[in-house]
C-alpha cells in the first residue's frame, strides 16, 4: 500500500482533547521500556529533547523514569502545548519540563544540544521526513543518543481498519478516524532505514516493536 500523507499539525482544539484525552498507557509505557532497554547506558542525570511532544504525556513518563533529567518538548500544535502545559503543572514536573511551540527544520529548542533526543509518533506527519533525522544531528551533542518509536503502515487500508478497530473500539471518532489516517501516512521500516542511511546514520538500528509500531535507537553521528 502507498503511503498517503496527511496534515503535519493537529491544532484543531477538538483534535487535540481528544488525543490528549485518550488513554495511550499502554504505547506510551511501551516507548519508555524500550527507550530504557534500547539505551541502558544513558548517565543517572542529562538534558533530552521531546521533538513533536504533543499533550506532553511520554514526556512526563519519560521524566519520571529518569528522575535526574531535565527534558525540553518542542511541538508545532498550540492547542497540544496548551493541554500539555496543564498535564505538567499537574504531574508537578514544572521544574523539569519546558514546553516550547515550534516547528523542524525551524524550530528553536531552549537549548543548543541534548544528551537525548527522543519522538513518538512525528515522522508519519512530516512532509519531508528528513526533517527529523536531520533535527536529532543538530541538537544532539557528539555522544547524544536517538530513540524515536512511530506507527507501522500496513500492508493495505483494510488491514490498517482492523487496527483501528482493535486498538480504538471505544474511543471518540475524531481519533478512530486520526488514527487511521495516520496508519496510512506511516512509513515501512525499509523506508525508515534508507532515510538514515541518507542521513549517515548507520549506527541506528530499525525494528518492528509490535502489530503497529517500529522503533529507531543508537548514537547520533553528524554529516
Amino acid at each position: 500500500m502507498q503511503r498517503i500523507p496527511e496534515p503535519e499539525l493537529m491544532d484543531d482544539e477538538a483534535q487535540a482533547r481528544a488525543y490528549a484525552a485518550a488513554d495511550f498507557s499502554e504505547p506510551h509505557d511501551r516507548f519508555v521500556g524500550l527507550l530504557r532497554e534500547r539505551l541502558p547506558d544513558l548517565d543517572t542525570e542529562g538534558l533530552a529533547l521531546d521533538l513533536g511532544c504533543g499533550p506532553g504525556d511520554v514526556t512526563i513518563r519519560l521524566a519520571r523514569a529518569l528522575p535526574g533529567w531535565t527534558i525540553d518538548g518542542l511541538d508545532g500544535s498550540a492547542a497540544m502545548l496548551r493541554l500539555g502545559r496543564v498535564a505538567v503543572a499537574r504531574a508537578g514536573l514544572v521544574e523539569r519540563i519546558t514546553l516550547r511551540q515550534g516547528r523542524i527544520p525551524h524550530a528553536d529548542p531552549p537549548r543548543i544540544r541534548y544528551d537525548l533526543v527522543f519522538s513518538n509518533s512525528l515522522l508519519h506527519h512530516l512532509a519531508e521526513p528528513l526533517d527529523l533525522w536531520e533535527a536529532t544531528q543538530r541538537f544532539g551533542r557528539g555522544r547524544s543518543d536517538l530513540f524515536v518509536m512511530d506507527l507501522l503502515r500496513p500492508a493495505s487500508r483494510s488491514e490498517a481498519q482492523r487496527i483501528v478497530d482493535r486498538y480504538a473500539a471505544g474511543e471518540p471518532e475524531v481519533l478512530r478516524r486520526d488514527f487511521l489516517n495516520s496508519l496510512l501516512a506511516a512509513y515501512r521500516p525499509e523506508e525508515v532505514r534508507e532515510q538514515l542511511d541518507t542521513m549517515e546514520l548507520l549506527d541506528v538500528n530499525v525494528e518492528v516493536a509490535s502489530d503497529r509500531h517500529w522503533i529507531a535507537w543508537g548514537p547520533i553521528s553528524h554529516i
